[in-house]
């Protein structure tokens, strides 16, 4: 494990032999946790930091076979993304707290996962986001996930600003489950199938095996608007067979669900050799995904193309995971020795494309391509020892301390000649030579902690941490955390940390060509020569200042609310520009043009204009919430009995501090008005969720309603007239109904969104300059960063046999 190891590895609930599966504790405060404490049999209601418990039955119950879906519906502070541009489509992300995704750490089983290799680059809230791809972990595999809501770094090292997610497997050693799932929206579209196992197996005394395999299906969904193109007078004139384009007038398919095909597997296991026990994870998943970009009108290749043609943009990924350890006591120290390699890589395709200025110069072009591909990799090897003193305090004092060694690699590899030949393939031109290229680096960290109780009722918990890096240097963080029960009904808590994570090397290194019909801009790698050129040399890690306090309070029997308030200030956020144009625009910067030739890009002569997009240390931020949770469990005799529950989130972002954009592209801004929307107000301030479990017999019936506060973003044609989208508060309804046929087997029915309710449409002045321009953003009916989808209501059913 990473930092936590020592108390985490040692703890019952995480690394006993395994034994058949305990009855799912229906009150998840109760649940023994492992992650963001040193103590062992910890229950989430007693830690001194804010905790939610999520058990395999809260995953099951949201009807989606989607980990970052059922996440969203069940934790008003993860808000999963809805839509993502060009290869971020293919890899939709999360985030908490209204941080960026790479702020939050994923643990499995409490070791550390590695991430996607697949960047986030357009613009919007989730933009940069290159964190573990939480879709590669088979729900049918978890026994539930511990959500740390609170900095961890002096904890888990560096990316835990936001909070850690640890993901603990099923170590059943006997029994399994055979799961299927079908369902669509109403409005059409998302037509999804999942199958899913898990077995669990005991192949001698004191060891198990548990496997869990799932395949899952997702069909294109399609909420696009009319392109204002094929019914231009002018166009439909000059090319009169615009009209046979597919789906006419609704010809342009960008705005929608990929579809995808992805297949899991993963393993855990581990045997007891009586003293020390050895023990194993792994995780193997391949996905093939297709989604929609722009429409390209028949004039563009009508010797190929007559009707014009719908480029779509693929993707063939393969990830996997493998962590090997073995623990154990000597000379009264609980030690654990583990090694985790993970690797992610995605194939990047071009698919019913062409290459117009390969055509034009040689009469003939592929139609499909191969664009490049991403490859990114993380080995960490780490050794955690902890052990516990009595020192006349009230309890003993636990000592954990550890090292970890983590080496990151990060690879883009070009595009077959024919997608990089010139301005490269429609719609996601190749990766060039340039743009190509392997980098690494490393990490040693060491940290200690104690933690104990001086007084009775008293929990004290001190943590620090050393971290260097080859490629930006040392860093030193901590952590005090502190909680007080006056009564067994009433508790004060309280957490003070600083935080420190270090750019992902795809923020550091990634490079491309994004395009559009009208626009071509070169994303620029921060650190390369042509970034300089504009004035930016390099990232800086992001520094962080956390702070919470908050109370827990048992005001009835079987009933327990949390509230905390937590103050998260970021230093050197690093934030994704939007576009700052080179030509064509009102503005324009000539040493744009200039970093786009030094960087070896050529660009779409057709296009009307050019620029760059780049990473920087944009911004100071502070984020300010407070966080609430209620649950409640009720009987009624004969009608059944009711788990209640209630959970919220009110969080605000404000920019505090935009670092002035380097002269060289003055007046244009690095932070537009845009992008600090995106920052500060993209993110519902508000989201309640409230639930009520229903059981008697063989029936129950979950139902939850979903309340997301206002939300907003500007749009720009240009960088200089700026349109505003709002969405209103939302409400949905989700509800599933179940019967337990046979012993064995259940059948389920269910609606997320019941009531197929849809956010408001992106601003109509603005769809107006769009189709006034004939630009391919007026088909952008719903606003990307909705919180509830832009695809309405889903609708399913469900077998399950357990045995």
């Amino acid at each position: 494990m990473q930092a936590a190891a020592a108390s985490a590895a040692f703890a019952a609930d995480d690394t006993a032999v395994a034994t058949p599966a305990a009855p799912v504790v229906t009150d998840n405060v109760e649940a023994v946790i492992v992650t963001g404490t040193r103590r062992s049999g910890l229950k989430a209601v007693d830690s001194a930091s804010p905790i939610q418990v999520l058990d395999s039955g809260s995953l099951e119950r949201t009807g989606q076979p989607d980990l970052i879906q059922a996440l969203a519906q069940n934790l008003p502070s993860f808000t999963a993304q809805a839509f993502g541009g060009d290869t971020a489509n293919l890899t939709l992300s999360a985030r908490l707290r209204g941080l960026s995704p790479n702020d939050t750490l994923v643990l499995v089983n409490g070791k550390r996962r590695h991430t996607t290799a697949n960047l986030a680059v357009l613009s919007g809230p989730f933009q940069g986001g290159a964190a573990t791809d939480l879709n590669f972990i088979p729900v049918a595999a978890i026994d539930h996930i511990e959500v740390l809501q609170d900095g961890a770094a002096a904890q888990y090292g560096t990316d835990a600003i936001a909070g850690v997610i640890n993901i603990i497997l099923k170590k059943d050693s006997s029994g399994g489950s055979l799961t299927t799932t079908g369902g669509a929206y109403i409005d059409q579209g998302g037509k999804t199938g999942d199958v899913s196992f898990n077995q669990g197996f005991e192949p001698s005394a004191n060891s198990y095996i548990n496997i869990t395999g799932e395949h899952k299906y997702h069909g294109h969904s399609d909420r696009s608007d009319i392109d204002p193109r094929v019914v231009s007078a002018a166009n439909m004139a000059s090319m009169p067979t615009l009209t046979k384009a597919d789906g006419y007038p609704y010809a342009n398919k960008i705005s929608g669900d990929a579809a995808y095909h992805i297949s899991l597997l993963s393993l855990n296991a581990g045997i007891d050799l009586g003293g020390v026990e050895l023990y194993s994870l792994a995780t193997y998943g391949k996905k093939t995904a297709q989604s929609y970009e722009n429409y390209r009108l028949p004039n563009r290749l009508p010797k190929i193309y007559p009707n014009g043609f719908n480029p779509l943009e693929a993707m063939d990924e393969k990830d996997y995971a493998f962590t090997g350890g073995a623990r154990g006591t000597a000379a009264g120290w609980n030690w654990d020795l583990s090694s985790t390699y993970g690797q992610d890589k995605a194939d990047i395709g071009v698919v019913n494309s062409a290459n117009i200025a390969l055509y034009n110069d040689t009469g003939s072009t592929p139609t499909n391509f191969h664009a490049g591909a991403f490859t990114a990799s993380q080995w960490t090897t780490s050794l955690d020892i902890s052990n516990e003193y009595a020192v006349g305090w009230a309890t003993p004092l636990s000592v954990a301390a550890g090292l970890e060694y983590r080496r990151d690699t990060y690879e883009i590899g070009a595009g077959d000649a024919a997608s990089r030949y010139k301005e490269g393939s429609q719609s996601y031109p190749g990766f060039s030579l340039t743009d190509a290229g392997s980098h690494n680096r490393n990490n040693k960290s060491v940290y200690i902690d104690l933690a104990g109780s001086p007084i009775a009722n008293l929990k004290l918990d001190v943590a620090a941490r050393y971290e260097n890096y080859s490629d930006f240097g040392s860093a030193r963080v901590g952590k005090v955390t502190g909680r007080y029960d006056f009564t067994p009904e009433f508790a004060l808590r309280g957490t003070v940390s600083n935080g420190f994570r270090a750019p992902t090397m795809a923020e550091q290194y990634y490079s491309a060509t994004n395009v559009s019909p009208t626009q071509a801009s070169v994303q620029l790698a921060p650190n390369s020569p042509a970034a300089a050129l504009v004035g930016i040399n390099g990232l800086k890690p992001e520094k962080s200042q956390n702070y919470s306090v908050g109370f827990v309070l048992h005001p009835i029997p079987k009933a327990t609310l949390t509230v905390d308030a937590y103050s998260i200030n970021i230093h050197d956020r690093i934030i994704g520009s939007g576009t700052v144009f080179g030509s064509g625009n009102a503005v324009n910067a000539p040493a744009v043009v200039a970093a786009i030739k030094a960087n070896g890009n050529i660009l779409d002569p057709t296009v009307t204009k050019t620029g760059i997009s780049i990473f920087s240390n944009a911004a100071n931020t502070k984020d300010q919430g407070i966080e609430a949770v209620f649950s409640y469990g009720s009987s009624f005799g004969d009608a059944g009995k009711v788990d209640w529950s209630a959970a919220a989130n009110y969080n605000k972002v404000e920019v505090t501090k935009v670092n002035q954009a380097p002269s060289q592209l003055l007046p244009q801004k690095l932070l537009d008005q845009a992008a600090i929307a995106s920052l500060e107000k993209s993110s519902p301030k508000v989201r309640v969720n409230l639930g009520a479990l229903w059981k008697k017999g063989d029936w129950s019936v979950n139902l939850r309603e979903s309340i997301y506060g206002p939300s907003s973003n500007y749009n720009s044609l240009d960088n200089v007239t700026y349109y505003e989208t709002k969405i209103k508060t939302l409400a949905t309804t989700d509800l599933e109904v179940s019967y337990r046929l046979t012993k064995a087997l259940t059948a389920s029915v269910g609606a997320n969104n019941l009531f197929n309710k849809y956010p408001d449409k992106v601003n109509q002045a603005y769809i107006a300059a769009a189709r006034a321009a004939l630009n391919t953003a007026a088909v952008t009916q719903y606003p990307s960063f909705s919180p509830i989808g832009i695809n309405g209501g889903y609708y399913y059913a469900r077998l399950n046999y357990s045995y």
